[in-house]
């Protein structure tokens, strides 16, 4: 089951969040900083020590932390495209959807990877995201998008009426 919900994804719960990561793992805006103000310390730490011992991610790469006071058991950090490339981001969420099956997930919530300081097209965005969970829709019992962005959750639940 997708569903969709317009808020902070710091406030949902699920067994792994999603945080829309840059390469370093620095989390000093947007989705990122919320979910590490909110995780704590523990989070921070994490992500520093993974860029130390493998470096920076690259463009689709993931890294996986303990989620702090989140309510979820793993924070997923995904890296996605700067500006609009479609193979792109649908390689980054394929690699989350993988990830998470992984580590046995059963609930996921996700961002809008991308479509905000990384400047992808936001109506084309939520479209390759919700396309691409789409396919990994049976492998969990809820996929859940989450923005607070007017414009990507109205695409969202524009495509739920159609999929």
């Amino acid at each position: 089951m997708i569903t969709i919900h317009h808020k902070d994804i710091t406030e949902i719960n699920a067994d792994v969040i999603v945080n829309a990561a840059n390469e370093y793992l620095q989390h000093k805006g947007g989705v990122a900083l919320a979910i590490a103000n909110k995780a704590g310390e523990d989070l921070i730490r994490e992500s520093e020590e993974y860029v130390q011992k493998h470096g920076p991610l690259k463009t689709t790469g993931v890294a996986v932390t303990t989620a702090g006071n989140l309510n979820a058991k793993y924070v997923i950090h995904a890296v996605g495209p700067r500006g609009t490339n479609e193979m792109q981001l649908q390689k980054t969420i394929e690699n989350v959807m993988k990830k998470a099956m992984e580590l046995e997930a059963k609930t996921i919530a996700l961002p809008a990877i991308s479509c905000g300081i990384f400047g992808f097209d936001k109506k084309l965005g939520a479209k390759v995201i919700y396309e691409t969970v789409l396919k990994y829709r049976d492998f969990f019992d809820e996929i859940k998008l989450v923005s607070t962005d007017n414009e990507i959750v109205k695409e969202w639940r524009r495509l739920s009426t159609i999929y």
